[in-house]
């Protein structure tokens, strides 16, 4: 079955793109393969998975930067993002000029490397929930300026994407709520009749590490409650007193381990910022044959 992405911003993903190439090329450009490799020399290559279960993302933006150092190569994908890939099989070919193709070598795999190490890691996660109705999420622990592109990896891997940032959703964190506490009692009540005033379009979610917290957010009428740091237990007893009124997600402390014991309580979403904040990038070569 096709997996539905979120798109790709492409214009931000230039800017980056642009970056690094600006940061490895300096201003000299690559020197060695300038030197050395001659200037109509051609090559033929192929990026090659090196891992098993490995999950594809970020293919077309590791041809992007081909392209950005020479319009003429001709980048022919073998995989497709949401692939799970194993060791030894080809992701794609790149064919033309050698000198392109090795100055983007570095570039291109550093981004798909790091995209696949994120879809892989969310792959697995949600092989953990697999059979329950609990849905893996990210969150905005993301690496600076890549948040489109990891929470696009995440997608392609099987989790799911919570909010983009601060502006598609109100979240009352518990620090929201400490700040609200100095007008007086019932700041979650105020915090959401306030926030529903401002952005009547936005759903609104609840940070709540107490079960009476839980308690105010759901009769207050916010969408989406977050659990936070409770045990297995208090999450139990919070799914009993939200009574199916708000969506329920469970976060801090979740590990893969975890997980198949969450699945059974009947939770609607678990987030880890694992999925991007901790993740290995995965084992990708660049394997290049000399056309004589």
């Amino acid at each position: 079955m096709e997996r539905k992405l979120p798109p790709i911003d492409w214009k931000r993903v230039d800017t980056l793109i642009t970056l690094a190439l600006e940061e490895d090329l300096g201003d000299r450009g690559d020197t060695t393969t300038n030197s050395v490799v001659p200037a109509t020399a051609q090559c033929r290559a192929a990026l090659l998975c090196k891992e098993p279960d490995m999950a594809l993302a970020g293919l077309a933006v590791a041809e992007r930067v081909f392209k950005a150092v020479d319009s003429t190569l001709v980048f022919t994908p073998k995989k497709a993002d949401g692939d799970v890939c194993q060791k030894g099989e080809i992701l794609a070919e790149i064919a033309g000029n050698a000198r392109g193709v090795l100055t983007a070598e570095r570039t291109a795999l550093n981004f798909l490397q790091r995209l696949c190490g994120v879809a892989t890691a969310s792959r697995r996660y949600a092989a953990a929930l697999a059979g329950s109705r609990t849905v893996i999420l990210d969150t905005r622990k993301t690496t600076p300026g890549y948040r489109n592109l990891e929470k696009y990896a995440v997608a392609a891997g099987g989790g799911g994407n919570h909010r983009i940032g601060l502006f598609d959703r109100v979240m009352i964190k518990d620090n929201h709520r400490e700040m609200a506490a100095l007008e007086g009692d019932g700041a979650i009540a105020r915090s959401v009749k306030r926030a529903r005033a401002a952005w009547p379009d936005l759903e609104i979610e609840v940070e709540a590490d107490k079960l009476d917290e839980v308690r105010q957010a759901a009769e207050a009428g916010a969408e989406y409650i977050l659990l936070d740091n409770m045990s297995d237990e208090m999450m139990q007893e919070a799914i009993r007193i939200n009574a199916g009124r708000a969506k329920l997600e469970g976060s801090g402390n979740i590990t893969i381990e975890r997980l198949p014991r969450l699945a059974k309580l009947g939770l609607d979403y678990v987030s880890s910022g694992a999925l991007t904040h901790s993740v290995k990038s995965a084992d990708i070569s660049l394997d290049i044959e000399v056309e004589k």
